[in-house]
């Protein structure tokens, strides 16, 4: 892979990945148009960037997580991250040479039907019924939980977005905007934790192979997802998820098009 497109890659990976615009969707799209294909492998080992920029970010919640588990004895939004964790981990680990060798799991087509699908509900989620209103990802019951991992889940699919499902699914279970996007990254990191565990036990000489591409992809990533993800944050605070869907609705139909003259 040549220097460039590495960057390139880091830099869509870390905007994208903790935006709900799907960074799976758009790596998909940024490898096909500039090398003719899809990396899965270096598209996996460039989840490490974006990971310790959220720990990063979140690493006095995580210390308060922590505290709370070991030292408060609380257990209740540990309980529910790993209820929300299961479904997409179990599909990911027994599926994940599965979804690596098929190609609807890397095809621009299924990127852009997803990319409107899940634009659509950004546009209209304010305006459909919710679950009552709780204040954080503490006050979740387990089903509620467990919905939103399921929502998780789906992202295993091009452009979905696994923030922007966790996002709406917790939306819909009574989380406010900003509150569902701190439940959505904090369910995340045990995913994204164990992709890359698998990736580094299991594909070392990839890694040795690639290793001045994937470092500088990595920091590149590490340092857009850090923006991104308090970009973010502040954005839902006092915004609605709308304009991240007209963006994701815009750009199917701007990829439908190129798709069809190519």
């Amino acid at each position: 892979m040549q220097w460039l497109e590495a960057i390139i890659l880091g830099l869509i990976q870390g905007l994208t990945e903790f935006i709900p615009i799907s960074s799976s969707g758009h790596l998909v799209i940024a490898q096909t148009f500039m090398s003719g294909a899809s990396d899965h492998l270096f598209l996996e080992f460039i989840n490490i960037g974006t990971m310790l920029a959220l720990f990063v970010f979140f690493r006095k919640r995580i210390w308060g997580i922590l505290q709370d588990i070991f030292i408060h004895k609380k257990y209740k939004l540990a309980l529910n991250i790993i209820i929300t964790v299961l479904p997409a981990g179990l599909l990911g680990f027994f599926l994940a040479d599965f979804i690596g060798e098929t190609p609807f799991f890397s095809s621009a087509v299924v990127v852009v039907f997803t990319l409107a699908i899940v634009g659509i509900i950004m546009v209209i989620v304010e305006k459909l019924p919710k679950l009552s209103p709780i204040n954080d990802g503490e006050g979740l019951s387990k089903s509620r939980a467990l919905i939103i991992g399921l929502a998780q889940a789906l992202a295993l699919i091009p452009g979905v977005s696994r923030s922007g499902s966790t996002i709406l699914s917790g939306r819909f279970m009574g989380l406010s905007s900003a509150e569902a996007a701190e439940y959505s990254f904090l369910a995340s990191l045990p995913i994204m934790l164990g992709v890359t565990l698998k990736v580094l036990v299991g594909d070392t000489d990839y890694l040795i192979a690639n290793a001045g591409t994937l470092f500088v992809s990595n920091l590149v990533a590490f340092i857009a997802g850090l923006v991104a993800v308090g970009f973010l944050m502040k954005y839902l605070s006092k915004h609605s998820l709308a304009i991240f869907g007209w963006y994701r609705i815009g750009l199917a139909l701007v990829l439908a098009v190129v798709l069809l003259v190519q």
